[in-house]
C-alpha cells in the first residue's frame, strides 16, 4: 500500500529528503561566504557549475546552486510554497500505552497502518488552515532562523530603555544589499555576538562607515575563528577531518582498542590544536587584540563554534572602523545605548544595536509538537544533547525522523547521507534497535559532546567524528564505507 510521508522545510535537507528553496541561505546577508570549501559542500549527484571558480562560493552563488538543484530534479511541483506548518499531531494509543513501548512505534517498524500524523497547516495569504493525514513525518526545520535568540534583561533595563533601535542579525538578513547598507550607515553601530553573522556584519558597518562611526562589537567569549583552512600550508582536513585523526579522540561505542589508542595519542591531538592555534594567531595578531581563547581549537571544532574570519576583519581593527569590546557578564540598555557591568563606568553610547545572538533551534523543533508529552521526549533533559538516534529518530516519538539540526564540517554531505539512511529505514532495509538500546547509544554521543564540546555541547555536533558517524549510517544500510570512501555511502 502506498504511504505518504510529509517533508516540514524547503532548505538543503528537506530538498533532499524530497529527492521560495534554499532554507538558511536564502536569509543570509549577501558578503557572507560558504565555511567549507564547496568541494565539501556538493550534491553527490549534481556537481557545482563550472562558472563557480571560488573555493568559497557566496550567498547568492549557494543559493543559485541549491535552486538549480530543485529545478534539476523536478523537486518544486512537489513543494507548498507560501505556507507555514502550524504544528503535528500523533494520532494514536494513549500516552501510557506508548510509555510501555519497548520497541518503536510499538513494533520497531517506521510505519503503521492504524496510526498517522496530523500535519496542520496554515496558508500565508488566506490564513486559512489545512489538515493533512501522513503516515510518515521528516522535520527539516533546520535551527538557524525564524526564532531569534534574544537575551533576557532585568526591568527596565531591555532594550525598551534605549532611545535607539535594537534589531536582531535575523531582520538584518532580511535586507538585500543596498537596503542593509542605507540601514547602518551614518550610525554608530554595536554589533553583539562573537560567531560567523557577527564578523560579517560588522565588516558590512566598517565598509558602509569607516573610522569616522566605528562599528562595536560586542562579545562575551574568545572563539578560534582562524584565518582560512591551510594552517601553516597543511590543509585543516589533514589534521581534522579524515579517519587517523578521528582515532585521536575518544569515540561513542568504541572498543578496547580504540579507546587504548587515542588515550596513547593524546599528545598528538593537543600538537594538532596548538599547531592551528599559533598559526591563527601568527596570521591575525590575536594576543595583540586580546582574542585569544582560553580553551583549546579542538574544543570549538568539536562543538562547532569555529569559523573563517572575514578578508582583512583586523585590518579594520587596526584602523579602528572596528572596535573590540569584550563584555564576559550581564549587559544592559540605557538611554544612550548598553550599559556594561564591571569595569566600564560609562554607557556604551550607539545609536543602533544588532543582535547577533544566533537561534533558538531547539524551541523551534519544540513548538511544532501539539503533544506537550512529545515536547518533553523531543527535547530530553536540559543537561543532555537531544535525544536523538543517529542523530535522527527519537525512540520515544514514532513515524518520524528529524534531519538537518545536529552539526558538522559539511552539513549539505550529512543531510544527504541522513537521507539515505531514513530512506532505506522506510524501504525495510533495517530496522532501528529496541528504545533502550538507541537511549543507551545517545546517552555515549551525549557523553562524548561533554567531554570534547564544553559549554556548547548541546548544539550536537559531529565535527571531529564526521567519518565515524558516517559509517555508522552506512553500516547500518548494509555498505562498507571504507568502499564508498569520498562519497555518501
Amino acid at each position: 500500500m502506498e504511504k505518504q510521508v510529509a517533508v516540514v522545510g524547503a532548505g538543503i535537507s528537506g530538498l533532499l529528503a524530497c529527492n521560495t528553496i534554499g532554507g538558511v541561505w536564502t536569509k543570509t546577508i549577501e558578503t557572507t561566504k560558504l565555511q567549507s570549501p564547496k568541494a565539501f559542500y556538493q550534491f553527490s549527484d549534481f556537481p557545482w557549475p563550472s562558472s563557480v571558480t571560488e573555493d568559497h562560493p557566496n550567498q547568492n552563488q549557494v543559493l543559485e546552486y541549491v535552486q538549480s538543484y530543485a529545478r534539476h530534479f523536478d523537486l518544486i511541483r512537489h513543494i507548498k510554497f507560501n505556507t507555514k506548518v502550524c504544528g503535528i499531531e500523533y494520532e494514536g494509543p494513549s500516552q501510557d500505552k506508548m510509555q510501555s513501548w519497548s520497541l518503536w512505534g510499538g513494533t520497531g517498524e517506521p510505519f503503521s497502518s492504524e496510526r498517522k500524523w496530523k500535519v496542520i497547516v496554515e496558508e500565508k495569504q488566506s490564513l486559512s488552515t489545512e489538515t493533512y493525514l501522513v503516515d510518515f513525518v521528516i522535520l527539516c526545520i533546520g535551527r538557524f532562523s525564524d526564532v531569534p535568540n534574544i537575551p533576557e534583561f532585568t526591568p527596565n533595563k531591555g532594550p525598551e530603555a534605549f532611545h535607539g533601535k535594537v534589531i536582531h542579525s535575523m531582520e538584518y538578513a532580511n535586507m538585500d544589499y543596498e537596503s542593509a547598507a542605507k540601514f547602518v550607515t551614518g550610525k554608530q553601530v554595536t554589533v553583539v555576538g562573537s560567531q560567523k553573522f557577527a564578523l560579517d556584519i560588522a565588516m558590512e558597518c566598517s565598509n558602509a562607515n569607516g573610522i569616522e562611526n566605528p562599528c562595536t562589537l560586542l562579545y562575551r567569549q574568545e572563539h578560534w575563528n582562524i584565518p582560512d583552512l591551510f594552517p601553516w600550508g597543511v590543509p585543516l582536513a589533514f589534521l581534522y577531518f579524515n579517519r587517523f585523526s578521528e582515532l585521536l579522540v575518544h569515540k561513542p561505542g568504541e572498543g578496547f582498542l580504540l579507546s587504548l589508542l587515542a588515550t596513547l595519542l593524546s599528545p598528538l591531538r593537543w600538537e594538532f590544536s596548538k599547531f592551528v592555534e599559533t598559526d591563527a594567531n601568527n596570521k591575525l595578531g590575536l594576543y595583540k587584540y586580546g582574542m585569544v581563547p582560553k580553551h583549546t581549537f579542538l574544543q570549538d571544532i568539536s562543538s562547532c563554534v569555529i569559523a573563517i574570519v572575514p578578508e582583512k576583519f583586523y585590518d579594520r581593527v587596526q584602523e579602528g572602523s572596528i572596535i573590540l569590546k569584550k563584555s564576559p557578564s550581564y549587559f544592559g540598555f540605557c538611554k544612550e545605548g548598553i550599559w556594561l557591568k564591571g569595569k566600564y563606568f560609562s554607557p556604551l553610547k550607539t545609536d543602533l544595536v544588532i543582535l547577533a545572538t544566533r537561534f533558538r533551534g531547539e524551541k523551534k523543533l519544540k513548538d511544532i509538537f501539539v503533544s506537550p508529552t512529545f515536547q518533553d521526549y523531543m527535547m530530553g533533559p536540559p543537561e543532555a544533547i537531544l535525544p536523538l538516534y543517529r542523530h535522527c529518530i527519537n525512540g520515544r516519538i514514532p513515524q518520524l525522523a528529524v534531519i538537518g539540526f545536529s552539526e558538522s564540517i559539511s552539513n549539505l554531505y550529512t543531510s544527504e547521507v541522513r537521507c539515505k539512511w531514513v530512506t532505506e529505514l522506510l524501504g525495510g532495509t533495517f530496522k532501528v534497535p529496541s528504545i533502550k538500546e538507541m537511549e543507551k547509544d545517545v546517552k555515549k554521543w551525549d557523553e562524548y559532546a561533554k567531554r570534547y564540546g564544553g559549554e556548547y555541547y548541546r548544539r550536537s555536533c559531529i565535527n571531529a567524528l564526521h567519518v565515524w558517524y558516517n559509517d555508522q549510517l552506512c553500516k547500518d544500510m548494509g555498505w562498507n564505507p571504507k568502499e564508498e570512501e569520498g562519497t555518501s555511502c
